[in-house]
């Protein structure tokens, strides 16, 4: 697969503006990560991961704590996921993904994304099937095959580990990412992991230059700006100078 898990979205988090946004995002997406899953991380390795990640990108621990305590009331923002997929400049694929507490307004904010950069947005499923749903585990290591080792143990089903610069990634279907996380800590104990996450890896890149490229960078600009937007996946193929 590559490193093509380092093409996901990052939140830049350089004016305090930004960084209230991503507070925000991190706030909404653990509060619904433990109204799912339960508020405790040692049960919930899901938000285990989100809460590490949390405080890897400097969210205050008042945001994450707010967060947990809305998601053990009974009351709180009904939050639910809504996904978008499309294609933007040069036909790159597109897939946004989105927490709301109304559909319709996201829909049409992330709409007006792609019409304001000539984009098209698509019907559910008109893009995805074109990317791998990953769960995704980067860390320091140099034993490849004690790896792989541990997670055949676990019956996860491995697509792809990677070493280079003793350093480790773990490529499994989304949907083993509890069980393979917990394999790896059951196997080496507590690991900083330098990527714990679900992504969307495309298949196939997509090579764009010229002007492409400007209203590309301007749709995902966009797309950031929308405080419902979580993530932002894609198969843009970025030119040397520009990426």
């Amino acid at each position: 697969m590559g490193r093509a898990f380092q093409n996901r979205k990052e939140s830049m988090a350089k004016t305090a503006a930004a960084k209230t946004k991503v507070y925000s995002k991190y706030g909404r997406e653990i509060y619904v990560c433990a109204k799912a899953g339960g508020t405790d991380p040692n049960g919930n390795l899901a938000l285990r991961g989100l809460m590490e990640r949390a405080k890897k990108d400097q969210v205050p621990s008042h945001v994450i704590d707010k967060a947990l305590d809305k998601a053990s009331g009974a009351g709180g923002e009904d939050f639910s996921p809504a996904r978008y997929e499309g294609f933007g400049p040069g036909n790159v694929m597109v897939i946004v993904d989105c927490l709301t507490d109304n559909p319709n307004r996201t829909f049409g904010d992330v709409r007006g994304c792609f019409t304001k950069t000539k984009s098209k947005i698509g019907t559910p499923g008109s893009v995805s099937h074109m990317f791998d749903h990953c769960a995704i585990f980067s860390f320091a290591g140099s034993d490849e095959e004690a790896v792989l080792e541990a997670l055949m143990e676990a019956d996860v089903d491995v697509t792809d580990i990677e070493q280079e610069e003793e350093r480790i990634t773990v490529f499994a279907p989304h949907t083993d990412y509890a069980k393979a996380k917990q394999a790896l800590l059951d196997a080496f104990g507590e690991i900083d992991f330098e990527v714990d996450e679900i992504q969307f890896l495309p298949q196939t890149p997509t090579p764009i230059d010229g002007d492409d490229v400007v209203m590309f960078e301007k749709l995902l600009g966009m797309l950031e700006e929308l405080d419902d937007v979580q993530n932002v996946f894609h198969s843009a193929e970025l030119p040397e100078a520009t990426a």
